[in-house]
């Protein structure tokens, strides 16, 4: 494999599927079988997932919720997302522990960084819950502060679109997509790949970024295994 050691970050939506909300468990079940293939290959995975199919502090706040409150619901949103995903792993007979930034002892373990290494060592599956554990920050922050403290070589970053594109494909049908990109390059075409302070923080670590077509059977262990699959940002 071409990498050792990732950290893959889904989106809370990705796990709604062809629903309006909340999670579908086809397409939980098919992440899971996606994830176990790379692991039976000896790649350490390390998940972090969002909590936008459940609920979103940013849209809570523009309704006249209080902001930390509406990121605290997140924060727990995605450790719902957690848990599904934990059972469905754990269904394929993939040894999976979540780890919660927030202190929910009876349902996750607390996250410790030496404990989250020792078990990707023993060749769990660790998902990461509640963020960063601190209001304003993103998941995207999150995937990349946990990929920096457990020295991933990569993140996965699983989307519905095949890569980074000059502006969205969905929308823009001359959009052309990229290969590889700079940080520089992201940054100067203002294209979003993620929010500015997680990308500004994999930057300044020097982590490379994949956007990938998650939803496309096999594409996981066809990045893992070094195929140039969707777009690379690096140096």
């Amino acid at each position: 494999m071409h990498y050792k050691r990732i950290l893959l970050k889904l989106s809370g939506e990705a796990l709604m599927g062809n629903q309006q909300y909340g999670i579908d468990p086809i397409r939980l079940k098919e992440y899971a079988q996606e994830i176990k293939q790379i692991t039976e290959k000896g790649v350490e995975v390390a998940i972090v997932i969002g909590g936008g199919n459940i609920f979103r502090g940013l849209a809570g706040a523009s309704s006249g919720m209080d902001r930390v409150q509406g990121d605290h619901m997140g924060m727990l949103a995605t450790v719902i997302n957690g848990l599904a995903l934990q059972s469905a792993l754990e269904n394929e007979e993939v040894a999976t522990r979540l780890q919660s930034a927030i202190n929910i002892n009876e349902v996750a373990e607390p996250f410790i960084r030496r404990k989250a290494i020792r078990h990707l060592e023993k060749g769990r599956v660790v998902i990461f819950g509640g963020g960063t554990g601190n209001p304003y920050f993103t998941t995207d922050s999150a995937a990349v502060l946990r990929a920096i403290e457990i020295n991933a070589d990569v993140i996965l970053k699983g989307t519905r679109v095949d890569g980074i594109y000059t502006s969205d494909p969905e929308k823009d049908k001359l959009a052309t997509k990229f290969d590889f990109i700079s940080f520089e390059d992201v940054l100067q075409k203002g294209l979003k790949v993620m929010d500015t302070t997680a990308f500004t923080l994999s930057q300044e670590n020097e982590l490379p970024i994949i956007v990938f077509d998650m939803n496309t059977k096999g594409n996981l262990l066809k990045v893992v295994s070094g195929e140039k699959i969707g777009t690379k940002v690096n140096l």
